[in-house]
């Protein structure tokens, strides 16, 4: 059919728009690709190699004790420095801090030790209710969890303790399962602030009934798995529980890296190969930290992955590929700020 300038102009036009509309949307999902540092916002583009689970300092005292001063930052500093400087010359850009509110959380510590190792550090938002719930402050019972949500809602817009620190991810935790009323309100307003922040929310969790329990909470109110990180899913001998998570969405963190687990993890990650859910899985040691109530014990340092794990996994027949994928691509998504609704 015959079809005039006019019209050519018309389609041309149209065609013109439709780009340009597309161009914009992909233009700024892609600068959503971003993560919070305790140095501020950067893309995922510069997570590089990740350790998705460490601590740098707790402090055990109970959230009704804790309180400044009973540590010096300087020390603190000064021992914690040169092990962030040997995972660096390891090829390590990233460390997510896992220490929560109530048990040691030092963001501005954090902000001091990214600046002078150059790793980027991400610090968290939410509480501790693990422990029979020895962390979680006297308000968590009297607030609903939608007042609960609004605390690590203002944390993320305002930034922490009025640092102005911002947290990358919320760090919950439940003890084995069934949770109790307590847990079950936090991890709700997890749920909630997620809905507003699009901050990942990694729980510690007991075992997997708690896993399994954590994420029916996420779902109910609008969260989708890909939300969740079961933390310390190596405790669960259920190794079905890891498939059952995953295949929905939910990340599955193995975290206590060390020479004598190597041959466990061995297991753990053949299983999650032989199911193709090396996609879905996280590694990393829950090493470290500075104990404000024992400073003389010692100091774990985060290099078994590199000098015990992945010899291993090479000698079993794990390509580069899939090694990468686990401690490079799959933090890269994790952390990757955005709503993930259900």
């Amino acid at each position: 059919m015959y079809c005039t300038p006019e019209h050519m102009i018309k389609r041309i036009t149209f065609f013109l728009m439709i780009s340009a509309t597309i161009w914009v949307a992909c233009k700024e999902q892609k600068s959503s690709e971003q993560i919070m540092t305790v140095t501020g916002e950067k893309p995922v583009s510069e997570m590089g190699v990740t350790l998705p689970h460490e601590h740098v300092l707790v402090d055990f005292i109970g959230a009704d004790s804790i309180q400044p001063g009973l540590y010096n930052p300087d020390s603190v500093f000064e021992r914690v420095l040169p092990y962030l400087q040997e995972i660096k010359a390891l090829g390590v850009q990233t460390l997510v801090e896992c220490t929560p509110a109530y048990l040691g959380r030092d963001v501005q510590l954090l902000k001091r030790l990214s600046e002078a190792s150059g790793i980027n550090l991400l610090t968290n938002t939410g509480y501790y209710g693990a422990a029979r719930e020895k962390f979680v402050p006297d308000h968590a019972y009297k607030e609903t969890a939608e007042q609960l949500a609004q605390h690590w809602i203002d944390e993320w817009n305002n930034g922490i303790d009025g640092t102005g620190i911002k947290p990358g991810f919320m760090k919950l935790s439940a003890d084995a399962g069934p949770l109790t009323d307590v847990q079950k309100k936090i991890m709700k307003a997890g749920a909630l602030a997620h809905l507003q922040t699009g901050l990942t929310i990694g729980v510690h969790s007991g075992d997997g009934n708690a896993a399994r329990e954590e994420l029916a909470i996420f779902m109910e109110n609008g969260v989708a798995p890909e939300a969740f990180i079961w933390i310390h899913a190596q405790n669960e001998k259920n190794f079905d529980i890891f498939k059952e998570l995953a295949s929905k969405g939910a990340w599955i963190e193995f975290d206590y890296i060390h020479p004598e687990t190597t041959e466990q993890y061995i297991r753990f990650l053949s299983y999650m190969k032989e199911n193709n859910l090396l996609h879905r899985t996280l590694l990393s040691h829950d090493a470290g930290w500075y104990d404000v109530v024992n400073p003389a014990l010692p100091f774990r340092g985060f290099t078994s992955l590199f000098n015990d794990l992945i010899p291993r996994m090479k000698e079993e027949g794990f390509t580069d590929e899939e090694i990468n994928l686990l401690i490079q691509k799959n933090p890269t998504e994790v952390f990757n700020i955005r709503i993930r609704k259900l």
